[in-house]
C-alpha cells in the first residue's frame, strides 16, 4: 500500500513527474537470501536453533505477510532450521510467540533500528517469554547497500528502456 499507492500519490501531489518507485526492499530476492545467510551465520556450531522472523505486518494488505512467510521459507530451505513468522500489526502476534528456548534466534525483518525494533519487538518477546537472541534488523547488515545499489541499477535499466520506447 505505501509504496504502490501512498508514495506515488504523494509524489504526484508534490508535482513529481517521471518518478519511478522501485519495489520495496523487502520484496528483493537478494534480501531474502541475505536473511537466510544472516541466520546461518548466527547459528552457533551448526545448531538448528528455532528462528522467529519478526515482521511488521499490515491490516491493509496481505502482501507484507506473504513476503515475510516467503522469507521464513527461504530461511528454512537454506538453513534446515525451524523458521516461523510473527508480527507487530497482525496475527500471529509476537507477544504470543511462545515455546522458544534460549538457543532461539529472532531476526527482525526491518530496514532500520526504529521504535519497533528497539522497543516493540523486545517488549512483545518478553511478554511471550522468548529467551533467545534478538539479532540486529536485516536492513542494518553491511551487505544491504550492495543490494540497494543493484536494485537501482536494475531500475535505471528499466527506465532507460522505457524512455527509448517512448521516443
Amino acid at each position: 500500500w505505501f509504496t504502490r499507492i501512498h508514495l506515488p500519490a504523494r509524489l504526484r501531489a508534490a508535482g513529481g513527474q517521471g518518478w519511478q518507485v522501485l519495489e520495496p526492499l523487502g520484496c528483493d530476492p537478494a534480501l531474502h537470501e541475505l536473511s537466510a545467510q544472516i541466520v546461518a551465520e548466527a547459528l552457533v556450531g551448526g545448531t538448528k536453533a528455532a528462528v522467529l522472523l519478526a515482521a511488521h505486518g499490515s491490516f491493509k494488505s496481505p502482501v507484507p505477510s506473504d513476503i515475510a512467510q516467503h522469507v521464513a521459507g527461504v530461511i528454512r530451505q537454506r538453513t534446515g532450521t525451524q523458521a516461523e513468522v510473527a508480527f507487530i500489526d497482525q496475527t500471529p502476534q509476537l507477544a504470543a510467540a511462545t515455546g522458544y528456548g534460549a538457543d532461539a534466534i529472532c531476526l527482525p525483518f526491518f530496514a532500520a533500528e526504529g521504535g519497533h525494533v528497539s522497543d516493540d519487538i523486545p517488549a512483545a518477546l518478553a511478554t511471550a517469554g522468548f529467551r533467545g537472541r534478538i539479532l540486529p534488523p536485516v536492513g542494518l547488515d553491511a551487505r544491504v547497500p550492495g543490494i540497494i545499489a543493484a536494485a537501482l541499477v536494475r531500475g535505471a535499466a528499466v527506465c532507460a528502456s522505457e524512455c527509448r520506447w517512448r521516443r
